[in-house]
């Protein structure tokens, strides 16, 4: 485990992708203001989940589960587009499944597992008169092409039609590093029923905030150092009108060796990082679901007797991240139709 008394501070890109081995890849549809992220391993990795929204749209969750056949994951994919997004999570499979990638069945192909979740942005202005063709298979193989470990954030891949509150959602990533060594990236595509800010434009994640490349990596500095404001109600900021358009969801990676049900306990702490930084959370209209990705590259610990405590450190640190991935999501967001984004309420 890391000596407590070490400083945290984001990886080199600030990005989940300073875990060695992963890739993102992103595809957006400008006309049905629309998109689709896929995470890709190198290898296949061990993954859980932890979905305690009351409104998911996930696919392959029950699979991830401690006690299942399979124990690894090919891609975690999330989208857009309500039921229609798990489509991407189909085009991917396609695709991995015509490199030869994927689970070994004995059958002329293989059976690539590929989990997915997906939110709700079908009512936010963009052309879905797709009839019996939705787009998302194709973008979700479009993404699973262009993956790299660079990408843009903000209105990009699943995050590109998302709404926070009453301000433009995104697609947020962050990274944390202690003593040069990363320990965890986490990428979430908020698009939740509460708000990321108080009525000031204060982030509720803001005591997670790191420096990254000598600036705040999200916040107005003069708001920075002011206390946030809980005193209003908690729809305050929210879109409570529209309650049934909602959703977090992401991924948590880590290069530490994790059994299933490890990362299965890191995913329900790195849950706590979405209640930090979004007021309301877990409501019956948001299907919020964190996958945790373990590419094992890393011994979680070198003393066996104390791997659940370097656990515990793993979720804590898990926890944080996505809180400010969540933050910087809005913080890189524009505005797309009729949506303001958080620069044009609040200012530079």
């Amino acid at each position: 485990m890391t000596q407590q008394t070490s400083k945290l501070a984001p990886g080199p890109r600030n990005l989940i992708t300073d875990i060695t081995g992963l890739r993102v890849g992103h595809a957006i549809d400008e006309v049905a203001r629309t998109g689709v992220s896929v995470i890709l391993p190198d290898s296949p990795a061990v993954v859980s989940v932890s979905v305690p929204g009351g409104g998911p749209g996930t696919r392959e969750t029950d699979a991830l589960q401690p006690g299942t056949l399979v124990d690894k994951a090919d891609a975690i994919v999330l989208s857009g587009g309500s039921v229609y997004g798990l489509d991407a999570a189909s085009g991917v499979t396609a695709a991995m499944g015509a490199q030869g990638r994927g689970f070994p069945t004995g059958a002329p192909v293989p059976s690539p597992i590929v989990p997915a979740a997906i939110l709700f942005d079908v009512a936010n202005g963009g052309d879905k008169t797709w009839g019996e063709s939705p787009p998302y298979a194709a973008l979700g193989r479009t993404a699973y092409q262009q993956a790299s470990v660079d990408f843009e954030l903000g209105n990009i891949g699943a995050g590109y039609g998302a709404q926070a509150g009453q301000l433009k959602g995104g697609l947020g990533s962050a990274s944390t590093q202690i003593g040069g060594r990363v320990k965890v990236g986490a990428l979430i595509a908020a698009n939740p029923l509460g708000s990321l800010v108080d009525a000031a434009g204060r982030f509720w994640a803001q005591p997670q905030a790191l420096v990254y490349q000598d600036q705040l990596e999200f916040g107005l500095p003069a708001l920075a150092s002011q206390p946030c404001d809980a005193s209003g109600h908690p729809f305050q900021g929210s879109k409570i009108a529209g309650a049934l358009g909602n959703t977090s969801i992401g991924v948590v990676a880590v290069a530490a060796d994790l059994t299933v049900a490890e990362a299965k306990r890191v995913a329900i702490m790195a849950q706590d990082g979405l209640a930090r930084a979004v007021r309301p959370i877990h409501t019956p209209f948001d299907g919020d679901c964190l996958f945790v990705l373990a590419t094992g590259a890393e011994k979680l610990s070198e003393n066996e007797d104390q791997r659940p405590l370097a656990l515990a450190e793993l979720g804590a640190l898990a926890a944080d991240c996505v809180s400010r991935a969540s933050a910087r999501a809005i913080w890189h967001a524009r505005q797309l139709g009729d949506c303001q984004a958080y620069h044009d309420r609040f200012g530079r």
